[in-house]
């Protein structure tokens, strides 16, 4: 059994319950700046061993492992503590802020031969755990073209003074979901083109960023996706509208996978439709505060991670893939300021990856 540490339990919060509640994993520690939110923690889950010094943690020997949930512009100064100290690592999304350090990160996880794997947790969902498993088996046939979208009337996030700030982007926080999809079963983007704004519910309530978003992107063979994000403005009913959806084409059939709620479609190469609900482990998916958590995703990437570890098989999303993601992202925003196709190879030359 690996032995867990994590920094970081705001959103921290759905992994210790996965690895609570994970035969794969033992907590060993907890850790988080505010002594309060470590005290709720421990309340909470009946889990009593916090810190509030990260290197205490760092310097445990019996910690495999260590699980970074801190704001996104802390992620490389973590990870970077962490290699150091031998540590494999799991960094939820988005991996970087930027790339400036991305070069550094990667020589450093070659050399201490660690492992870092990035918490692109809706790859973990069942619904798309089955859609890739049936593209895998070619059930859809030869990939022709990607939808994805992240639909979600967040306004709520309004109330975190953190949203207000200059910094809080929504295509890092929220499209960078169906963007990993994206380069899941397209990894080789070559070139991005999107538009966005602010729109009029965001705006009043404070936003700095878009909120609302279009993208086309085309891969290095020819094939194009596309990818949608709208976060301040109302959605249809749950029974007509899933937050988040990924869709794929191919040449012998189309595929579906839904979140929040859990269902699957397939039009398979026999012409077969088939409509898989998963809601039966709603419960295991989504164990507290509604779906603001969803712990049970948390945990099927945790146990994915134990067993790539174990095996000596490298988990994806890897730190090289993070960054080709955070490549992409980059490209996405510069289109956005300037209205213009984007290259991604110019923004990885830029960076000197």
């Amino acid at each position: 059994m690996l032995k867990l540490g994590i920094l970081g339990i705001g959103e921290g919060q759905s992994t210790m319950s996965a690895a609570l509640a994970s035969e794969m994993w033992e907590l060993k520690t907890i850790c988080d700046l505010n002594i309060d939110l470590c005290k709720a923690r421990a309340k909470e889950f009946q889990f009593e061993n916090y810190t509030t010094d990260y290197s205490a943690m760092l310097e445990d020997p019996e910690i495999d492992a260590i699980g970074i949930y801190t704001p996104d512009f802390l992620h490389a100064n973590h990870i970077k503590q962490a290699l150091l100290h031998g540590k494999h690592v799991i960094c939820t999304k988005p991996l970087l802020n930027d790339l400036s350090e991305a070069k550094a990160l990667l020589e450093l996880q070659e050399k201490t031969g660690t492992s870092v794997f990035v918490g692109q947790s809706s790859r973990f969902f069942e619904p798309m755990k089955r859609q890739r498993l049936d593209y895998e088996a070619g059930l859809i046939g030869d990939l022709v073209t990607i939808e994805s979208n992240y639909n979600a009337d967040h306004r709520w996030f309004l109330g975190k003074g953190w949203s207000l700030e200059k910094s809080f982007k929504w295509l890092f926080g929220g499209l960078s979901h169906p963007v990993d999809f994206i380069r899941w079963y397209l990894p080789n983007i070559e070139e991005v083109m999107g538009y966005g704004m602010l729109s009029p519910n965001g705006k009043k309530g404070g936003l700095k960023n878009p909120d609302t978003m279009h993208f086309i992107f085309k891969a290095d063979d020819g094939r194009i996706a596309s990818v949608s994000g709208t976060y301040s403005s109302p959605v249809q009913p749950a029974v007509r509208e899933s937050g988040m959806t990924c869709i794929l084409r191919g040449t012998d059939g189309c595929s579906q996978g839904d979140y929040p709620n859990l269902n699957y479609a397939i039009t398979d190469n026999s012409g077969e439709e088939k409509l898989i609900s998963f809601e039966n482990k709603e419960n295991y998916y989504f164990r507290f505060e509604g779906r603001s958590h969803h712990a049970g995703e948390y945990q099927n990437y945790l146990e994915y991670f134990a067993r790539s570890i174990n095996s000596g098989r490298t988990a994806f999303p890897d730190l090289k893939e993070g960054v080709g993601t955070i490549a992409l992202l980059n490209a996405m925003e510069r289109s956005l300021e300037t209205g213009q196709p984007v290259k991604i190879k110019n923004i990885l030359e830029e960076f000197n990856l």
